[in-house]
């Protein structure tokens, strides 16, 4: 018997163990090569496990379990022929076995019962509202390839016939499949439950650095505001011609961020970073951009964005925000970062105390933008108004620099136009309209 064994990979260096997340085959499945078997979770990512042969797989390890890095979690038998059960997640529809693996009285039967239903009525399919995918990133990337859509799947499974072996293989494999948890239900005649499930290695991981940024740096904040009012109106004039230039929407994200890789050139302080009893200063500017995954906060970090223009850094932030989403985003792109954003607004934050990412030094948080009054040139006026926070080590950034950055970054908010000085038109040359 020629059994190979799957090892848990290195997600990246310094992490020694993982939590396998779930398994995307059932013990006994029959998975093809480089077919995807399994989710891990270490503390910054998840990724999935391949299948190094072809053949009938035996589990080692149970979904939820903390393992070393390297050790085997499961075996393939590359001798066992004819698949028992096709490769699919766990609780989904395997694919419909191939006629030459039935015993020819089950063939005979399926034909007769065949005859018998195309002569009371034509093949059918169940009319349903809403049939939802689960599509594996690999599955993804070949129906991208390929110029397939979601539809196109729908309406072939729609043309198949389903028989006895289908419903019997579906069933079968429902009852094998892992429970997947649910949320407890609202108590009835006061009963009370609780539900425990134990932490992703994501979260435990964060848990562990938040506590350790509190307790391990001087970390102070500092407050102020912004009126957006020139921001909006620029949006509003420009942005149609802005998307059509460079195929993207102009949002609020890029001016705070150039604006915070002029500032950080002014305040190098603030872009610098402790090592052992040394400061290490960057003459570049690596911003990270807090985004929220399926699976927790990730920062995926912008490189070189002080030489970016506008539109270059919407790019890098959808493409890294939409890899995030999707679960798609390497350890690579969240290495390093000498600066971070975070953007609590998206969720409704009126005000709020973000926590350093270390080994960095500052942190920005973004909030919600409100209309409120303020006195301009002695009128009270209405603005569209928003607070934004500078959390800093105080070992690393005074109190003077760090208020001094943040003031920075809020005139240059204030009037964009002040973040490029070239062309007879300023704002035109810096949105390369």
């Amino acid at each position: 018997m020629a059994m190979i064994d799957i090892k848990v990979p290195s997600p990246g260096e310094s992490i020694t163990e993982v939590q396998l997340a779930s398994w995307l085959v059932n013990d006994g499945d029959y998975v093809e090569k480089d077919a995807e078997i399994a989710e891990i979770d270490s503390d910054k990512a998840t990724l999935t496990i391949n299948a190094s042969a072809a053949g009938v797989i035996h589990q080692k390890t149970e979904a939820g379990e903390t393992v070393d890095v390297g050790s085997v979690i499961a075996q393939i038998n590359t001798e066992e022929t004819g698949p028992k059960t096709k490769t699919t997640k766990p609780g989904t529809a395997p694919e419909t076995k191939t006629a030459e693996a039935k015993p020819e009285t089950e063939k005979i039967q399926e034909a007769e019962a065949a005859a018998t239903d195309e002569e009371a009525s034509p093949p059918s399919v169940e009319t349903q509202k809403e049939i939802k995918l689960h599509v594996s990133p690999l599955a993804r990337r070949i129906m991208d390839e390929k110029s397939l859509k979601n539809q196109d799947i729908i309406d072939y499974i729609n043309r198949l016939r389903i028989g006895k072996a289908e419903v019997e293989e579906v069933s079968n494999a429902m009852k094998s499949a892992p429970s997947s948890p649910q949320l407890p239900k609202s108590s009835e005649k006061g009963e009370r439950k609780e539900d425990r499930r134990k932490m992703s290695a994501l979260r435990t991981k964060l848990a562990k650095r938040l506590v350790s940024v509190k307790n391990e740096t001087a970390m102070l904040t500092t407050f102020n505001e912004v009126n957006m009012s020139r921001i909006i109106e620029i949006r509003k004039k420009y942005n149609d011609k802005f998307k059509e230039k460079h195929g993207i929407s102009l949002g609020f994200m890029s001016f705070f961020t150039k604006a915070i890789t002029i500032a950080l050139e002014q305040f190098p302080q603030v872009n610098a970073q402790i090592d052992g009893e040394d400061l290490i200063f960057y003459n570049y500017a690596d911003i990270g951009i807090a985004v929220s995954a399926p699976k927790g906060l990730v920062v995926p970090v912008i490189r070189n964005a002080e030489s970016l223009s506008l539109a270059g850094i919407e790019h890098e932030i959808r493409n890294l925000a939409n890899k995030a989403r999707d679960n798609k985003i390497t350890l690579e792109e969240m290495t390093g970062g000498t600066f971070t954003i975070t953007n609590g607004g998206v969720f409704g934050s009126m005000m709020s105390t973000p926590i350093i990412n270390p080994p960095q030094s500052a942190i920005l948080g973004m909030h919600n933008i409100v209309e409120r009054p303020i006195a301009v040139k002695g009128q009270v006026v209405i603005a569209p108004m928003m607070y934004v926070a500078l959390s800093y080590d105080h070992r690393v950034i005074d109190g003077k620099e760090s208020v001094s950055f943040l003031v920075k970054v809020k005139e240059m908010l204030e009037a964009p136009e002040t973040m490029f000085y070239e062309g007879i038109d300023p704002l035109t040359s810096l949105l390369e309209l």
